[in-house]
């Protein structure tokens, strides 16, 4: 595949960019747990302990990476309420709620070719099963 990023075809409009800041970021916002976290925090604020019951397949580990990158990127932000003792919320920043568009887009986009995805994925699977 050419690298459109730095060569784009004559008179091509809005060739697609996918370079190294961009690979980056989309690995860290379509990753395993981010849409999960994101779809919580969409709907209120949670804390740590709320997100690991609402998410409970995610490891400790896991969720705190993931929001720590969420945070540094100013999709989430980290709130220390002055409660005794201090407790810490996580919250989806303005800028994490524009990603709610693109990803609605991409929802859209697997539902509509889930099905042809699945028989497509069949035929690889029964073409690889015939191989052997």
């Amino acid at each position: 595949m050419p690298d459109t990023a730095h060569n784009p075809s004559p008179g091509a409009v809005d060739a697609l960019r996918i370079d190294a800041p961009h690979r980056e970021l989309l690995d860290q916002v379509l990753d395993k747990w981010t849409l999960s976290i994101l779809n919580e925090l969409c709907e209120r604020p949670c804390r740590f302990n709320d997100l690991r019951r609402a998410i409970p397949q995610v490891t400790q580990k896991s969720l705190t990476a993931t929001l720590r990158r969420l945070e540094r990127n100013g999709v989430v932000e980290r709130v220390v309420i002055s409660t005794r003792p201090l407790a810490v919320e996580y919250r989806i920043t303005l800028l994490g709620k524009t990603l709610r568009p693109p990803v609605d887009t991409l929802l859209a986009w697997a539902d509509e070719h889930l099905p042809a995805i699945e028989r497509a994925r069949a035929a690889f699977d029964d073409a690889a099963d015939a191989t052997i």
